[in-house]
């Protein structure tokens, strides 16, 4: 079976130096693919996708504190300021 690509051709060498393939397997295919001009690669690269921003609520980041928590957290700071001036 020829070569698909030059990535392949690459591959399929660096596994012969390590000894994962045999010399004749890549002989084989080498003689088999002749001085055909190969693409780099046969898949064209995916595409980076626009990720939609996450609210802070789902990422994890500060969210926003709503008006009774507010109130509450004015509140305690009104009754320790009070008590401390005592």
């Amino acid at each position: 079976m020829p070569f698909k690509s030059k990535a392949q051709r690459r591959k399929f060498a660096e596994l012969l130096v390590a000894g994962k393939i045999k010399p004749e397997t890549y002989e084989e295919w080498n003689r088999e693919t002749g001085r055909a001009e190969l693409p780099e690669r046969v898949k064209p690269a995916k595409k980076k996708s626009v990720r939609k921003r996450k609210s802070a609520k789902r990422r994890g980041g500060p969210q926003r504190k709503t008006s009774a928590a507010r109130k509450r957290e004015t509140t305690k700071r009104r009754t320790a300021k009070s008590s401390r001036s005592k």
